[in-house]
């Protein structure tokens, strides 16, 4: 969660800039001027997170008698590595709108409010005890992997004097087979040894288990699979139609949106259309004569938008979310904030659009 940055204002005749006179703020950072507040609205991002698998095969000292003596077969010589996408998710995540700066004045005979400010400067509320703002994702946590024993360490001392490659796989194979059969004669109780109870059955199982996987693999090869996350984010100011997102190389893994080397996985953007519209009659007749501009505070009206992302032709992953830059922008009158109320606003952290207005007469 974002640290919350508390800050004063004037609650009564608050004076502020709209986005038209943002080229007088942007010197400034949003919290805490020296004329009074300045803050973002947000707008959406989409967080995608990618997570790509890596397989990498090491091929076993013994590869080329997997058939002859263990009948496994298109068992490779040659190492390899191959990557491959195995899910692809979204999350809106909010960020500061910097066409949406806005700035309130203070104003000394106004009773005081507190507003909370993100770390980036997005305003979540004013005068409300607790502004969350979004959780941010957490980062993707690896399986634990089991790691097999070295090999060597059980060819037996017959097996390591052999003087050819061959005579050391036939030897080796032996071994598997016996220990094939001893973890036979365990599972129908007729090992010249028994347990004595199931915990211990258990853990001589595993051990003749880990034993055979492990020798095997002298034939077979290793193969191993990791699995990462790899985050992009799409901010999007208007809609768009399948724009490379990054690119995925089988030899390279994951690459980005302008190297050749991987093939294209495209994003589109569509405005679903879904904010109620402006009525520009009634905005043009409540447009004050004076040129001083109006005071509150200004909030978003969110659209949607649909996000789909392609593999080649193919949609993998849809999901619609709420947009504020597909949305307008409206005024809270100042005359909420005023000496004979305290009104509590809280926004949504994601949206920026009003959650809960609450006002509380002032005694």
């Amino acid at each position: 969660m974002n640290k919350n940055l508390i800050v004063a204002l004037a609650a009564s005749c608050m004076t502020l800039m709209t986005a038209g006179a943002q080229t007088q703020l942007t010197t400034y950072q949003p919290g805490i001027t020296a004329e009074g507040m300045v803050y973002y609205l947000p707008k959406t991002a989409v967080r995608v997170s990618v997570l790509v698998e890596k397989t990498t095969y090491t091929p076993g000292d013994f590869c080329r008698y997997a058939q002859r003596y263990l009948r496994v077969s298109d068992v490779s010589e040659e190492p390899s590595v191959a990557y491959r996408v195995i899910s692809i998710d979204q999350q809106a995540v909010p960020v500061a709108d910097n066409k949406k700066v806005y700035s309130v004045k203070y104003n000394t005979k106004s009773i005081a409010a507190n507003a909370t400010l993100s770390d980036d400067g997005r305003l979540l509320g004013i005068n409300t005890p607790v502004a969350d703002d979004v959780e941010t994702p957490a980062a993707f946590q690896q399986a634990q992997k089991e790691e097999l024993p070295n090999p060597r360490l059980f060819l037996t001392e017959e097996i390591l004097a052999c003087g050819s490659t061959a005579k050391m796989a036939e030897l080796t194979a032996r071994e598997i087979y016996d220990l094939r059969e001893n973890r036979n004669l365990l599972i129908k109780g007729q090992a010249d040894f028994m347990p004595q109870d199931g915990k211990q059955m258990e853990l001589m199982l595993a051990q003749l288990d880990r034993q055979d996987r492990s020798l095997t693999s002298l034939f077979c090869g290793t193969t191993v699979r990791d699995t990462t996350e790899h985050v992009v984010f799409v901010t999007p100011d208007g809609a768009f139609s399948r724009r490379v997102l990054f690119r995925l190389s089988q030899i390279h893994g994951f690459t980005d949106a302008d190297d050749l080397s991987g093939t294209p996985f495209y994003v589109s953007i569509d405005d679903l259309n879904s904010a109620p519209p402006v009525d520009q009659e009634a905005l043009a007749a409540a447009k004050p004569k004076k040129k001083a501009p109006e005071s509150g505070i200004y909030v978003n009206v969110p659209g949607s938008m649909q996000a789909v992302i392609y593999d080649g032709i193919t949609p993998v992953s849809t999901a619609t979310h709420p947009a504020p830059q597909f949305g307008h922008v409206e005024l809270l009158s100042g005359e909420l904030f005023n000496k004979r109320y305290t009104t509590h606003l809280w926004l949504d952290p994601l949206t920026g659009a009003v959650m809960k207005l609450e006002s509380d007469p002032v005694k």
